[in-house]
């Protein structure tokens, strides 16, 4: 019987114990002072609980591969304590909903490599976008606060630290193919198909070059209506060449990963709070998915569209996004290392659906306009092709919006970024138990946000999913956008950090401080017209007869009226932070650990541009950063056989910032919670009891105490005074069996979700619920592949119908935006490599 999970990912990991704490480049080298030579500590079954100040949970590459192909980081690291995903699709490519110990994915760093995978504007993760997980070596959770170096603007509830392989020294390649199925009652044919491919080129060049190329693509029906699809392809690559034999090294690394997909979700969110099942697989609007805008222009008729294209699964979500890498390691000295990490990102991506445009044109007064106002397109043009743009009933020579045709349009929010980041280390090492390190760390993104608009096809499809390619415009040729802003975000930072061994290595302190410098540059280019950030945005026409049609004026009171100018503000953020933890050793496999740090989280793009309707003499126009100060506590018991710990933390937040998203302005509505108190406890353990076999459970208990009613209008506040905060659950446990017998591995795991609350005024609860998985596993060693297999994975076994995702926010009583958690689904993939 072969030993059970120390393959070579595993091994990988003890040897380089620098992998499993990876952040940036500077962060492994510097972390290494404390592992190195510590044989004991190892990683059991792909679980590993790293032994450092904070607390951090590590899953390698041999837990990893037996989830299913494709899936997401997010949801194979709902095996780590304190963390929830809820994904959108069986497959990992709809995104899902993430929370570590409570806290949504804006509040948390997602990493690959060292480099910040969170949108620059809004802070959120979208997790159907991260690298296959087959390139993946190691996934470290931290679940407290960030590296000292970490390029983060609103990181207070932890990060995901993605560590992709090294290349091998080795020729050698792999190809997976897989199929897979939605297997729920009343789901009918909605197939999953998958291929991937690596090459790994060796050594090249007999100097320490070496590299490997990877390309996957994967196709899926949508999970629950008759109408939509996800179809996604990645291409990643990285170059290692090693410089000397002390570990220097050069790298460069490329990811490109292109999505299209359909908007998905549930027919109605009194059958998903009713739990009523046989709702789950439905038809868009009742039509099937076919339809035709079968609109014919009539001359001398008001024409208006069908309602073919504007079902919600009918909008796109796609997205194009890139990231360029480049890391180092040079010694410099026997004592001086430096590092440095820098990457260039690309994001091109949209989300939205159709409006039902004028072809006349907006009047203030008797001045003609065109754009948007009141959400509303008026192009002043022809879009139909009937030669008018109505008919003028009134005869008083004009088209108004009454008499005006309307076509439906594709009109998404569009979104441009163009990301530098830049973190450079010089680590000193003063002798073999004391090392020092100063860092910088840079990262500037361009935020382009507009909102084209663009023509249906006669089936309702658009003509193009990026209307930003080719926008429509008005007859004097201006582009119409129902949005029209730039934005740059800007971190300079500073850090240092000191790590020493005492008490023949028994004691290990670290002392660090960073010093953030958060800049935020705002150009409004629409006329904001509401405090939740409604913008009219005048394409065409007498700009200064909307002007004076909507004069700004502000009251006593300071409560601002009319339409605020196109303008630019700027906002800045900083503060010292302190980063300090230790670890005692009582005997060589038990030790104590504790650590505290500070954090800030600087408020996103929408709630600054929101704030622009205020005047910006008032101190509300100036967003407040959310700060905090968390600690941790944790024992822990390692060796060859076993992983375990337990961890009391609590954190304490003044500005507690939660948000929603609205379909009113199509973005982010924040409430100030003010002072709260959050607090829990994360247990893990991992098992091996003899050859063969693994058990590993896990569990986590998360509550939080909102300080004080918080205020909604002059006189008028909501009841959240020692409620819980809203979307996180209550408590998590779970945890995973898997044992080989001969060539066939067969490994099961459970997950429960606790209940959580729709609003911050604890009116409504969504209930909890369980999720169990199996994998399959036969090895193909015995026909001489020895690295070959046949995989089986099936997800949620007993099909729990339950709400994953869902919008919810201060006084909410019920969700306009739900997303049902994923069916039961069966997977197969056969993978060859050699």
């Amino acid at each position: 019987m072969k030993k059970f999970l120390m393959g070579s990912a595993a091994i990988i990991a003890v040897a380089s114990p620098s992998i499993a704490f990876a952040q940036s480049t500077g962060s492994q080298d510097f972390d290494e002072i404390v592992v190195t030579g510590a044989k004991e500590d190892q990683a059991v079954g792909g679980i590993k609980i790293p032994d450092s100040p904070k607390a951090k949970v590590v899953l390698t590459q041999e837990i990893i591969e037996r989830q299913r192909p494709g899936q997401s980081v997010n949801e194979i690291i709902n095996l780590v304590p304190g963390v929830s995903f809820t994904n959108n699709d069986p497959w990992g490519s709809s995104g899902g909903s993430f929370t570590i110990r409570g806290f949504s994915s804006d509040r948390i760093a997602q990493i690959l490599d060292g480099i910040p995978l969170n949108d620059s504007g809004n802070y959120a993760v979208y997790t159907n976008q991260q690298i296959d997980p087959e390139l993946v070596e190691s996934i470290n959770v931290n679940l407290g606060a960030t590296d000292v170096d970490s390029p983060t603007a609103a990181a207070v509830g932890g990060t995901v630290n993605i560590n992709s392989l090294t290349p091998r020294d080795e020729f050698g390649a792999m190809a997976s193919v897989s199929y897979g199925n939605i297997a729920a009652k009343g789901a009918g044919d909605r197939p999953m198909h998958r291929v991937f491919g690596k090459i790994e080129t060796g050594d090249f060049t007999g100097h320490g070059t070496k590299a490997w190329f990877s390309a996957s693509r994967a196709y899926n029906e949508a999970a629950f209506a008759n109408y939509g699809k996800v179809d996604k392809a990645q291409y990643n690559g990285k170059i290692y060449q090693e410089i000397g034999s002390n570990g220097d090294f050069v790298s460069l690394a490329a990811h490109y990963n292109v999505n299209r997909n359909n908007f998905g979700g549930s027919p109605g969110t009194a059958a998903a709070f009713n739990g009523d099942k046989s709702a789950r697989f439905y038809n868009v609007g009742g039509l099937g998915a076919p339809c035709n805008t079968n609109i014919v222009a009539r001359p001398g008729a008001i024409d208006l569209p069908n309602t073919c294209g504007t079902q919600f699964e009918r909008r796109y979500n796609p997205s194009n996004t890139g990231l360029q890498r480049l890391s180092t390691r040079l010694t410099l000295t026997d004592k001086l290392i430096f590092s440095a990490d820098l990457a260039y990102s690309t994001t091109k991506a949209n989300g939205g659906g159709t409006t039902s445009a004028y072809e006349g044109f907006y009047y203030q007064g008797t001045t003609p306009l065109t754009g948007y106002f009141g959400g509303s397109a008026y192009f002043g043009r022809d879009l139909n092709g009937d030669g008018t743009l109505g008919v003028d009933t009134n005869r008083n020579g004009r088209i108004d919006a009454a008499e005006s045709d309307r076509v439906t349009v594709v009109n998404p929010s569009q979104t441009n970024t163009r990301r530098y980041v830049a973190i450079a280390n010089l680590s000193y090492e003063l002798d073999d138990n004391n090392r020092v390190r100063l860092s910088y760390s840079f990262d500037r993104a361009r935020h382009r946000q507009t909102g084209e608009a663009g023509f249906l096809d006669y089936n309702g499809e658009p003509l193009d999913v990026f209307p930003v390619n080719d926008g429509l415009t008005d007859a004097a040729g201006n582009i119409l956008q129902k949005r029209d802003r730039k934005s740059y975000a800007t971190l300079n930072q500073v850090a240092g950090e000191y790590r020493g061994q005492f008490l023949d290595n028994r004691l290990i302190v670290n002392l660090g401080v960073r010093a953030p410098f958060f800049k935020r540059e705002l150009n409004q280019n629409c006329f904001t017209t509401a405090l939740n950030g409604n913008v009219n945005c005048v394409a065409g026409g007498n700009v200064a007869a909307y002007i004076a049609a909507n004069p700004y004026l502000v009251n006593a009171n300071g409560t601002p009226s009319g339409a605020a100018l196109p303008q630019s503000r700027n906002y800045k953020y900083d503060k010292l932070l302190p980063n300090v933890g230790a670890i005692f050793k009582l005997t060589p496999e038990l030790s104590v650990a504790g650590s505290y740090a500070a954090n800030i989280s600087v408020p996103g793009t929408d709630t600054l541009y929101n704030s622009l309707y205020l005047p910006a003499s008032s101190s509300a126009s100036k967003p407040v950063a959310e700060t905090s100060d968390s600690f941790d506590l944790a024992l822990r018991y390692q060796n060859n056989l076993v992983q375990a710990a337990v961890t009391g933390w609590y954190a304490k937040y003044k500005n507690r910032i939660a948000s929603a998203y609205s379909d009113v302005c199509d973005c982010s509505i924040d409430t100030n919670l003010g002072g709260v108190k959050k607090y829990g406890v994360d247990a893990n353990v991992s098992v091996r009891p003899m050859e063969g076999l693994l058990v590993y459970a896990f569990g986590s208990y998360i509550n939080s105490e909102i300080g004080a009613d918080v205020q909604t209008g002059t006189n008028t506040f909501a009841a959240t005074k020692g409620n819980r905060e809203r979307s996180a659950p209550a408590y998590l446990w779970g945890g995973r069996v898997q044992g080989s017998l001969g060539p066939v591995d067969l490994g099961a795991q459970i997950k429960r979700t606790g209940s959580r609350w729709l609003n911050d005024i604890n009116t409504y609860k969504v209930q909890g619920y369980t999720v169990v998985d199996l994998d399959l596993r036969y090895n193909l060693a015995s026909l001489g592949l020895e690295k070959s297999f046949f995989q089986l994975n099936v997800s949620n076994l007993f099909d729990k119908f339950y709400i994953g995702s869902f919008s919810g926010g201060l006084t909410t009583a019920t969700s306009a935006n739900v997303n049902y958690g994923a069916p039961r689904a069966i997977s197969g993939a056969f993978v060859v490599a050699f």
